[in-house]
Parts: structure tokens; C-alpha cells; sequence
């Protein structure tokens, strides 16, 4: 069954984490680490938060059609969270968009990309492994 409110509330929680990752990573963290190193922080932390929401997706919306479901928060996870995670630095730290875009350099390490692969890949993976146990 697809149900765009639990979607939706399920990408709130995980805004959430990743903007109050992000802030204790430039805060906090950073004073310790390197740069690279913090960026990993940003990937690593969230990434079982971001699986248990899928999971709780997947769960709530096994069914007939499951992959509709599981493609709504594919395609929306990603893409929104990036928004978020850009409006966080831009009104907090005033980053230009060169800069932001910087974090998807991955031919220079930056793992920012496997955090938007795995808001995409987490749903429909989920939803594959619920929609088989019924």
C-alpha cells in the first residue's frame, strides 16, 4: 500500500538526523578530525538511521504495491535531503553552491555521494526483502 504521509514522515526523521549531523560534525567533530575525515563522519552516522527508516517504510507498506511505495521514497529521499543538507549550509555558514556541489567529488574522496546512493538504494532493497516474506 503506498502511503505518502508515512514517506514524508519518515524523511522528516531523517532531515533531522542529517542536519543535526552536520552540525555537530562542524562543530564539534571538526575541530578534532581533518576535513576528509568529518566528511566521512557525515556519511557514516546516518547511514543505520537511514536503513531502520527503511526497514519501517518497508514494513509499513508491504503489499500489492510495495514498489510504488518504495520508489516514492526512492525518489523523493534523496533529492530532498540534499535540498535540506544545502539549505542547512547555505543560511548557517553562507556556502556558495560551488562549494556544496563539492561534496559529490568522489574522484577525490568525498563520500557524500554514498549517503544520497543509499537513500536511494535503502527503500527499494527493504521493500524488495518485505515484499518477499509475504
Amino acid at each position: 500500500m503506498i502511503r505518502p504521509g508515512l514517506t514524508f514522515v519518515l524523511w522528516l526523521a531523517i532531515a533531522a538526523v542529517v542536519v543535526l549531523n552536520d552540525l555537530v560534525g562542524d562543530t564539534w567533530i571538526a575541530a578534532a578530525l581533518s576535513v576528509r575525515a568529518v566528511e566521512w563522519y557525515k556519511v557514516l552516522i546516518p547511514a543505520p538511521y537511514v536503513v531502520m527508516m527503511a526497514i519501517i517504510h518497508a514494513r509499513r507498506t508491504a503489499g500489492p504495491n510495495w514498489f510504488e511505495a518504495a520508489l516514492l521514497a526512492a525518489m523523493l529521499w534523496p533529492t530532498s535531503t540534499v535540498l535540506v543538507d544545502f539549505l542547512y549550509a547555505r543560511v548557517t555558514y553562507d556556502e556558495e553552491p560551488a562549494v556544496f556541489l563539492d561534496r559529490f567529488a568522489f574522484w577525490w574522496g568525498a563520500p557524500y555521494l554514498l549517503l544520497i546512493l543509499l537513500l536511494f538504494a535503502a527503500p527499494l532493497l527493504a521493500g524488495k526483502v518485505f515484499a518477499r516474506r509475504r
